[in-house]
């Protein structure tokens, strides 16, 4: 197993651990967070009914000057807050997806928490 194989099955790993004790309802949606080197992705989802309420991500047009840095990340997060206020959410369970809760990750949950939303 090469180095980038062992580095996803680790993620994989973590985020089974950390999804079995998370879910998401309607009162309180799971908002979950997947980065790649490029972009970062936040979805907020009704594990109940199995739907994306709310998303945002830098590869939408008026966020495609956002990059993939811990400086900017806050961005996506208070969009997607903003986004939430509007679907009357203010309660959201933070799913981490695995990765570790600093730097881009953290940057986004304290974006959403400018926004307003409640963790």
């Amino acid at each position: 197993m090469d180095r980038i194989e062992l580095k996803n099955a680790q993620r994989s790993r973590r985020k089974l651990r950390v999804r079995k004790k998370i879910y998401g309802t309607p009162e309180r949606p799971r908002m979950t967070v997947f980065r790649s080197n490029k972009h970062i992705y936040v979805q907020i989802v009704d594990d109940t009914a199995g739907k994306t309420l709310v998303a945002a991500s830098n590869l939408e047009k008026e966020l495609a000057s956002v990059k993939n840095t811990v400086a900017e990340a806050g961005k996506i997060g208070e969009t997607a807050g903003q986004r939430m206020k509007q679907a009357n959410i203010t309660k959201v369970v933070f799913d981490r997806n695995g990765y570790l809760y600093h730097g881009v990750i953290k940057a986004v949950a304290d974006g959403a928490r400018k926004a307003g939303i409640e963790f």
